[in-house]
């Protein structure tokens, strides 16, 4: 396996390799791993994402699988790095981790079969696919404010080559301490089928990534906690959460609010709901006028 990296060296984007304790540039330079400034290890036109494909997670929700899988998109804003901050906005409350792995598509990829996919893959990364639940209750189908807020699709520390993603752990941890335990044997889809569903009317492109899902146990984080996905063979990403500079807007849009769907998604679908429970939050007043036209 080879393990590739994107760095700031001197200030500019930069390809490195790893040796050891060190990253190595083309030119000769070095520097120590722990020291580097870390970008996204790719640079994507396209990160798709899968909705459910863990077995445990779909035991989690109560629920059962689609016959197929099902996707959504995050905007390349959405990109960070090993080591950057994770934002959860002023006025919001449900950000939730899931630990996943990347698929790094390699070249050019249009209308190819399940044996023919890993020819298209560059390799894999880790990934975690944040979602800010707070947003839950609007943009049906698409999850573009939970999924594609600035900062909630952290990538790295590397893009790794040669790895065999069958049968390996990924776990997630917050302050050290171990939430997400899961293994890509229960993935009802593998890597080479989701590439293939996607590249039979969608062409992917150098760089581009798609997200293959997460095990059960999401939960919320909050500023300050320190969050971990590692995964066997891919090393370990690391992210802080920190508060956002500025509140959610008031005077456009959907406001952030905690509602049954919120909370229930937020806290793995476990919840227990007696009858409607009434909204919090700063878009209450409004949601409970929505439900009383809706009477």
């Amino acid at each position: 396996m080879t393990e590739y990296r994107r760095i700031l060296l001197a200030g500019y984007p930069t390809v490195v390799s790893r040796d050891g304790d060190e990253l190595v540039a083309g030119d000769g330079r070095r520097v120590a791993v722990d020291a580097a400034v870390h970008l996204a290890p790719t640079e994507p036109r396209k990160i798709i994402c899968v909705h459910l494909n863990y077995r445990s997670r779909v035991d989690e929700y109560m629920t059962k699988l689609p016959p197929h899988p099902t996707y959504f998109q995050k905007p390349v804003t959405a990109l960070c790095g090993h080591g950057a901050d994770v934002v959860r906005p002023q006025r919001c409350e449900w950000l939730n981790y899931e630990g996943e792995i990347a698929i790094v598509i390699g070249k050019y990829c249009r209308n190819v079969s399940q044996a023919e996919a890993g020819a298209y893959i560059a390799g894999y990364a880790i990934a975690n696919d944040y979602g800010l639940h707070d947003f839950r209750d609007t943009d049906a189908g698409s999850m573009l404010r939970v999924k594609g807020s600035d900062t909630l699709c952290p990538v790295g520390p590397a893009l790794v080559t040669g790895w065999d993603f069958r049968d390996k752990w990924i776990r997630t941890r917050v302050n050290g301490e171990l939430k997400q335990d899961g293994n890509t044997s229960e993935m009802e889809w593998d890597m080479h089928y989701l590439v293939a569903d996607i590249a039979r009317n969608i062409t992917l492109e150098p760089g581009d990534l798609l997200l293959s899902g997460t095990p059960a146990n999401s939960r919320p984080v909050k500023p300050g906690d320190v969050v971990t996905v590692e995964v066997e063979g891919l090393g370990a990403l690391t992210n802080r959460i920190v508060e956002g500079p500025t509140p959610i807007r008031e005077d456009v849009g959907h406001q952030p609010m905690t509602t049954e769907e919120v909370e229930s998604t937020a806290l793995g679908g476990d919840w227990e709901f007696r009858g409607v429970r009434a909204p919090r939050g700063p878009g209450a007043a409004h949601y409970k006028s929505r439900l009383d036209e809706d009477e």
